[in-house]
Formats: C-alpha cells, sequence, structure tokens
C-alpha cells in the first residue's frame, strides 16, 4: 500500500520551494547591485521568467560653488556669504544664465583655445561657450555686446537651466 505524506512534510516541501525561489531572489538583487556598483550605472532592470527585478541607486551630485566666487574667509566670517553671493550672481544684469540642463565646455574642443577668457570683449551673438545636452553640442551665444567680467563655470562642469555661466558689463 502506498503511503500518503503527511500534512507537515508536504508543507515543509512547499515552504522550502518558497525559501529557495526567494534566496535564489535575494541572490540575484545582491548580483545586480554588485553589477550596478561596478559599471557606475544607477539603475538596472531585468526580466526573466515572468519576474521582473529593477534595482536603481541614488547619486547625489554636490553643488559646486563657481571658482569666482570663492573667497577666503576671515577669521569669524559667517561663510553663507558665499553662497548669497552666488544667489547674487543669478540676479545680477549682466548674468547669461544656461538655457539648458548639460556640460559646459570653455572651447570647441580639448586643448583648443577657449572662446572667451575674463576681459574679453563680446559682441551679440558671438559663442560665449557650448553646451552638451543629448550628445548634442549647443553653441551659447552672447545676449548683448560687452566685456566679460566672470566665468562662473569651470570647463566640463555640469549646468542646471537658468544657472548663471557668464557675467557680460
Amino acid at each position: 500500500m502506498a503511503r500518503q505524506p503527511d500534512d507537515k512534510s508536504a508543507a515543509k516541501s512547499k515552504n522550502d520551494v518558497k525559501n529557495d525561489s526567494k534566496s535564489d531572489d535575494s541572490v540575484l538583487i545582491r548580483e545586480l547591485a554588485l553589477l550596478l556598483a561596478e559599471t557606475n550605472l544607477t539603475e538596472i532592470e531585468i526580466e526573466r521568467a515572468g519576474l521582473r527585478v529593477r534595482v536603481a541607486r541614488n547619486i547625489s551630485i554636490a553643488a559646486s560653488v563657481p571658482s569666482a566666487v570663492h573667497a577666503v574667509a576671515a577669521p569669524g566670517a559667517v561663510p553663507v556669504a558665499a553662497v548669497a553671493a552666488a544667489t547674487d550672481l543669478a540676479k545680477h544684469p549682466g548674468a547669461v544664465p544656461s538655457p539648458m540642463v548639460g556640460t559646459a565646455y570653455w572651447s570647441p574642443e580639448p586643448g583648443a583655445k577657449p572662446f572667451i577668457e575674463v576681459g574679453t570683449k563680446v559682441s551679440a551673438g558671438q559663442t560665449l561657450l557650448i553646451i552638451e545636452a543629448m550628445k548634442t553640442m549647443n553653441q551659447i551665444p552672447s545676449p548683448r555686446a560687452g566685456t566679460v567680467t566672470q566665468i562662473l563655470v569651470e570647463d566640463g562642469q555640469p549646468v542646471e537651466f537658468g544657472e548663471p555661466l557668464v557675467i557680460i558689463e
């Protein structure tokens, strides 16, 4: 006569299958997380056998204060003044804001002479710098004639929409 499995062993085998699949899932997630770290990706998604797993990590980019704004703080001075100065530059009447998000470059190619330098006299429409956005190089023209008094971004620096790039007076 065939023996019927008791409920405990049947339940145990079902739990073992569940635990094995959970274990496999956690191994997969750990492998994907390691892959993210190794490749410097921020997100990866995989789907197989009806299982969809997405692993992402948060990357926080610290905003840098433009080098033209760096000031040596006197003893007892409040460093908030530097941040306030950066905010004031955006309101400066000669500020040229970034029309897009991207990476700012001073010259048309690496090692080439920059489009402008501090003290350069520019005319309306003259290229000030280039912003790369989505693999496209966008020339940023001067909105007015004048003299470049400050360049507020570093070569190769990421820029945000509306961020002041240059001061022209």
